[in-house]
């Protein structure tokens, strides 16, 4: 009798032992679908574009005054200060943008533009760049996480008396972006050392039309001009993962070399991570995979990559037909080559990890509407 009241109470105990933890499981599985909201829910919103108007361009002083106002509204991403001065005496402003509210170890990354003072766009397209990620921050995930985990230093204008004065020179006639240490003054690279004769004397470039021949002044020697030196401290400074130097109008993507080979054997991996970034570009976005059309020594990007051994790319926004030169280019359509530009920028900017360790840049980047644009035709 005693033998069967314990084996009454055993399976009551045991029914009712199976009793609550199906009746919990079916408690639990009610929890999981309901999933509680997390503040990271709340950033997957579209990200907005900037509010710009056709024609608004931004000269030296209308570019301080908006990275300024940079500054002033989102004082917890933002940091600008100067790099050095120009030959005039401006000063050569870099924005930092980086959650700063957020301490742990970051990746940094160095984007400019306007080293040739009358291709406005690469200027523009600093700045555009900018304001949409600060718009965007802490509502959409993609842009949130780029400032929560990296440093993003900006420099719209490498060549602020060019800019003023709508020229591709300083403002002692040298083509700044001749003027680095590395096949320094070739003939080859359309270069000659001519600097400001007696102190006084600019001559930009030498042509020889009949024998198709020109050249540019990169200086009488390597850093001979300030804001070539500046660039040259600031990389110095910063142990940067990528560098992406903007220019127009020639409508492509380059890597290094400008002129002769490497003064060392490009590792697979490097050529690779190059190739790859220039394929993407050309398979995503209007821009295209060419080399230059011409030699260039003593090029930033050549230096930086001898320098640092870092992925380094000149980024060509706009099309040929706005071909500046010394002067003089088409300004036309501003916001549309704008959103040219932010697939480029954002695919860099979300494989920033990847591109410093020198892995395959693969991931994808999400973009708004309405970008890229259609090309014109």
């Amino acid at each position: 009798m005693n033998n069967k009241k314990l084996s009454y109470f055993k399976v009551i105990f045991l029914s009712s032992i199976l009793l609550i933890v199906v009746f919990t499981g079916c408690i639990g599985e009610e929890k999981s679908e309901e999933k509680l909201l997390t503040p990271e829910d709340h950033l997957d919103q579209p990200s907005i574009l900037p509010d710009w108007k056709n024609g608004a361009y931004h000269d030296y002083y209308s570019t301080m005054q908006m990275i300024n106002d940079f500054n002033d509204d989102f004082p917890d991403l933002v940091d600008v200060f100067s790099i050095g001065k120009s030959v005039t005496g401006r000063d050569l402003w870099c924005i930092r943008l980086t959650n700063e509210n957020n301490s742990e170890a970051k990746f940094s990354c160095l984007i400019d533009g306007c080293m040739h003072g009358c291709e406005w766009e690469a200027g523009e397209a600093c700045l555009y760049l900018a304001e949409y990620l600060l718009i965007n921050f802490d509502t959409n995930s993609t842009v949130t996480t780029i400032l929560n985990s990296a440093k993003v230093y900006i420099v719209p204008l490498v060549n602020p008396d060019g800019r003023q004065n709508d020229d591709r020179f300083n403002d002692n006639g040298i083509d700044l972006n001749r003027n680095f240490d590395v096949d320094f003054g070739r003939l080859k690279g359309h270069c000659v050392r001519l600097g400001k004769l007696f102190g006084r004397i600019k001559i930009p470039y030498l042509e020889f039309p009949r024998l198709g021949l020109w050249f540019t002044n990169c200086g009488r020697h390597p850093f001979s001009e300030p804001e070539a030196q500046a660039m040259r401290d600031l990389m110095d400074d910063h142990d940067f993962s990528f560098y992406l130097n903007c220019h127009t109008t020639t409508h492509n993507i380059m890597s290094p070399w400008g002129v002769y080979k490497p003064p060392f054997e490009v590792a697979n991996s490097e050529k690779h991570v190059h190739d790859y970034v220039k394929e993407w570009v050309a398979e995503n976005t209007e821009y295209e995979n060419t080399p230059l059309s011409y030699y260039a020594s003593g090029t930033v990007t050549d230096w930086c990559f001898k320098e640092f051994r870092i992925p380094t790319f000149t980024f060509e926004i706009m099309s040929k037909d706005y071909e500046p030169m010394a002067g003089g280019g088409r300004h036309d359509h501003l916001v549309h080559w704008m959103k040219t530009t932010l697939p480029v920028f954002m695919y860099f900017l979300v494989n920033v990890e990847n591109l410093h360790n020198w892995r395959t840049p693969d991931i994808q980047p999400l973009l708004p509407d309405g970008v890229p644009p259609q090309p014109f035709h």
